[in-house]
């Protein structure tokens, strides 16, 4: 077992995270909430649910948002798993 003051020592130790991995980490919390948005818009909206069936990178554009690649299979993964 390693104590605090030993952790915190080996912590010290380790290069910085990169600026990229850190931005995307202050950023999930936020694209998290986005998505969920978007997932009960499309449970309270038979339309747009179905907009986003058919052609999920459109209806995103359509409805304002950045279809970018993660954006697009985290939300096909939470559609097809209700």
């Amino acid at each position: 077992m390693y104590d605090e003051e030993t952790l915190a020592r080996l912590l010290r130790l380790l290069p910085p995270a990169p600026a990229a991995s850190v931005a995307a980490a202050q950023e999930l919390p936020l694209a998290r909430r986005g998505l969920d948005d978007l997932v009960a818009r499309a449970e309270a909206d038979a339309e747009f649910r179905a907009r986003l069936v058919a052609d999920l990178e459109t209806a995103l554009a359509e409805a304002g948002y950045e279809p970018d690649r993660a954006l697009v299979e985290a939300l096909r993964s939470r559609l097809s798993a209700d």
